[in-house]
């Protein structure tokens, strides 16, 4: 006999070499599920492209929520004086006598006092510059910057304010602000976390189409393993592992390229900073600094892609087998 062996007329291959007529998934030492298919880098593909953008709405959250702590601390730490003029009054010296009043309140670091053409020039973001503000009674401004939140006296200071000059000076402590500033963080960061969870949800709904459409093409391999013997928890962790793999590529992927867009969007912020429009944007949105957190965000949103790529996958091969 030659050392080719025949079968039904058919030459078949030496041993060693897989036979070219007979399918992939179907040699031995092959995966049951392919590996590298048009299907499977579409889907790993899809997978990264979540991932980046649930990992742009996570780095943004984090961003946001930690400017707004910042914010937050910064305005809470200044209240304000606002002495309104009066007729008959002289508004220098009430400047004057509130301030005394607020030097002398333990927990105040510093007081800053407003001139006339100070206080009027913040009102030319609304009214424009080049306007005569001489005849209006703008209000004088008396900054205070505090040393110590708990030690100072903010409803004995506002008293005595009251008292000293009645009808002309008030205190804000910012309260409505820090109130306004932190529902707009948290529904931002609340939004981001919703996009979060939608993107995830569309990942899910990727996989079980693309899991579905896996076991009908490989229907056939599916029936040969029942018979001699494989149960459908073998067949199940098979398609797992092959899809767990495809969302660790897309998610290693899509968090690789969100990371690195922060990080590029982070050095042309800091290029932008030393021009006078980058220093009033910085001045109203914060510092463009993502920080240790959101990186990490980042980077566990890319490893829960991949898991939800696995667990659906297993659930829906379940499903589909029984």
């Amino acid at each position: 006999m030659s050392s080719q062996a025949t079968s039904r007329g058919r030459t078949l291959p030496p041993a060693g070499i897989p036979d070219p007529a007979t399918p992939a998934n179907l040699r031995r030492n092959a995966p049951l599920v392919p590996t590298d298919t048009t299907a499977g880098r579409s889907l790993a593909a899809v997978i990264a492209i979540l991932t980046f953008l649930a990992g742009l709405c996570a780095g943004a959250a984090e961003m946001v929520a930690a400017n707004a702590v910042q914010w937050q601390g910064d305005v809470a730490q200044e209240i304000t004086i606002q002495i309104r003029p009066g007729p008959g009054r002289d508004v220098d010296a009430d400047v004057a006598r509130a301030a005394t009043i607020a030097k002398a309140e333990p927990g105040i670091a510093e007081t800053r006092v407003f001139s006339k053409a100070e206080a009027e020039r913040l009102l030319e973001p609304w009214l424009g510059s080049g306007l005569d503000l001489s005849d209006l009674p703008v209000p004088r401004l008396i900054a205070l910057r505090l040393g110590n939140t708990q030690s100072a006296d903010l409803k004995g200071l506002r008293s005595r304010l009251v008292e000293a000059l009645p009808g002309v000076a008030s205190l804000d402590d910012h309260v409505l602000w820090l109130q306004r500033l932190s529902t707009a963080a948290n529904a931002f960061v609340g939004i981001g976390v919703g996009l979060v969870v939608l993107v995830l949800i569309a990942t899910g709904l990727a996989v079980t189409f693309a899991t579905r459409g896996a076991m009908a093409s490989n229907r056939e391999v599916v029936e040969v393993l029942h018979f001699v013997g494989a149960d459908d928890d073998y067949i199940a962790r098979a398609f797992q592992r092959r899809f767990f793999g495809l969302g660790l590529r897309g998610g290693a992927i899509g968090a690789g390229v969100a990371i690195l867009a922060f990080v590029l969007a982070g050095l042309l912020a800091r290029a932008a900073r030393s021009g006078p429009a980058g220093q009033e944007v910085e001045a109203l949105f914060g510092a463009f600094h993502v920080g240790l957190r959101g990186y990490a965000s980042v980077i566990l949103i890319g490893v829960i892609a991949s898991l939800v790529t696995g667990v659906v996958s297993r659930i829906t091969v379940r499903r589909f087998l029984t």
